[in-house]
């Protein structure tokens, strides 16, 4: 962390317990709203009653989360392939469209 950037300490609660996290003043709502996020996350795990223990319940939230960033990210990548796609169509198309009125002029 670089001298100029401020730290402070966050207090976040998770499944009724408090944990104290530092921080850098410009991330603390960042982490306010990912320990939200993790704490309900658990609290689906914990109330479906099929894991028990809360180290099972983090970890079973870890990994649903986990999964939802690479697919999300997977998405992500099917999209941007799909944008590539298209703008190779449309230059495509633009050329044959210049190739054509180049034809035409000539003619």
């Amino acid at each position: 962390m670089s001298e100029t950037q401020s730290s402070q300490t966050v207090e976040v609660k998770i499944l009724e317990r408090s944990y104290v996290v530092g921080c850098p003043d410009d991330k603390q709502n960042d982490l306010i709203n990912s320990a939200k996020y993790l704490d309900r996350k658990m609290r689906e795990i914990r109330d479906s009653g099929k894991v028990i223990g809360t180290e099972r319940i983090a970890i079973m939230a870890a990994l649903n989360i986990a999964y939802e960033m690479l697919h999300d990210s997977r998405e992500g990548d099917d999209s941007q392939e799909q944008v590539q796609r298209i703008n190779e169509k449309l230059s495509a198309a633009i050329q044959a469209l210049r190739q054509d009125d180049k034809d035409s002029n000539a003619a």
